[in-house]
């Protein structure tokens, strides 16, 4: 089956993305790839040629912050394998990376189809990472009878650039939420909670990838830190600790200004942006569009199905029930990221 296009949903998540996810899952030519790049990352995109056994490696191996995650009992409603009663477990053999959260979304029996894909993938010839990548989305793609790819992770901005340069025919969708709504979602999130703690460490020890860590670096970690880099860690760290809003809003902006700058530097037809709220206001208009852009129609049962999952009331409420001074705080925090998506609105 030829697959007719690529896309790319990124944003800073907590915007609407996991429902959107859900909802292309539906179209009957799409295939969803629900967390595929949060869940392979970098180490499934190595320079130079591998084998089909090396690639397989990079999509079976547990994802090592999640598996952290995991083995804390910090779950994530985003982790769809059943654990119990998976075949595989955290304290044991790891989720496989795959597992966790892509192929659930696809099917009942994610440890069956985890099998099919490993059955093929491991005798595949050398090749780019790229090619790899392109071959299994065809897999797939055959696999579920879908023609048009539609990749979504949360807290995938960063990942922008390098898929541009790996993909350059790939469509970008640049899903955005109201600032302090989407912040404040996030401080109450274990993911993002987990996310701010991993920036302070790399912050306080000046390094950009946790490979750089040195034993001096950890050893001049404060003490509500340094155990979140063991490979299982009391959760209370995480889940009770005390954060400032503002630096919530500031990740909001920091991520949805660099994500409104690279939709921005896309040739014409390639990229476009799609507000969680007008999805929410206008919801058979804005997937219509978003159809267009993807390359597929937009099927009538489809879009009845899909506004019946969108819920309105959700739109815009959650901050403004903040004292009045915690919202304005977190209100500044997010004006650089609520000013770029004015000035390209």
């Amino acid at each position: 089956m030829t697959l007719r296009s690529l896309t790319f949903v990124i944003g800073t998540g907590r915007s609407g993305s996991t429902a959107l996810s859900r909802i292309l899952n539906t179209h009957p030519d799409v295939l969803s790839l629900n967390e595929y790049m949060a869940s392979v990352g970098d180490a499934a995109f190595p320079p130079g040629r591998l084998s089909g056994a090396e690639f397989w490696q990079a999509l079976f191996r547990p994802t090592p912050y999640f598996a952290s995650m995991l083995r804390s009992g910090l779950l994530m409603p985003e982790f769809l394998y059943p654990l119990r009663p998976g075949r595989y477990a955290a304290e044991t053999t790891g989720v496989p990376a795959l597992s966790l959260m892509v192929l659930p979304h696809l099917t009942d029996d994610p440890d069956a189809l985890l099998d099919e894909l490993n059955a093929v993938v491991v005798d595949w010839p050398e090749r780019t990472a790229a090619e790899h990548h392109e071959a299994l989305f065809a897999l797939l793609g055959a696999r579920f009878g879908r023609t048009a790819v539609v990749e979504r992770s949360g807290y995938s901005t960063g990942w922008a650039p390098g898929l541009r340069e790996t993909f350059p025919y790939a469509k970008f969708v640049h899903l955005h939420r109201d600032g302090p709504d989407c912040a404040l979602s996030m401080s109450r999130h274990i993911g993002y909670r987990t996310i701010t703690l991993i920036r302070e460490i790399k912050e306080r020890a000046g390094v950009e990838d946790f490979a750089d860590l040195t034993a001096e670096h950890v050893s001049s970690l404060p003490p509500e830190l340094a155990p979140l880099l063991a490979d299982s860690f009391d959760p209370a760290l995480v889940r009770d600790r005390d954060f400032p809003l503002r630096r919530f809003g500031d990740l909001w902006s920091e991520l949805v200004v660099d994500g409104a700058r690279f939709i921005e530097s896309l040739p014409a037809g390639q990229g476009t942006m799609l507000g969680y709220e007008d999805l929410l206001d206008g919801p058979r208009e804005e997937l219509t569009r978003l159809a267009a852009f993807i390359g597929v129609e937009p099927v009538p049962r489809w879009l009845d199905d899909a506004c019946a999952q969108l819920d309105g009331s959700r739109r815009g409420s959650a901050a403004r029930q903040l004292a009045p001074a915690a919202f304005d705080e977190l209100s500044e925090s997010c004006a650089p990221g609520t000013r770029a998506l004015a000035e390209r609105a």
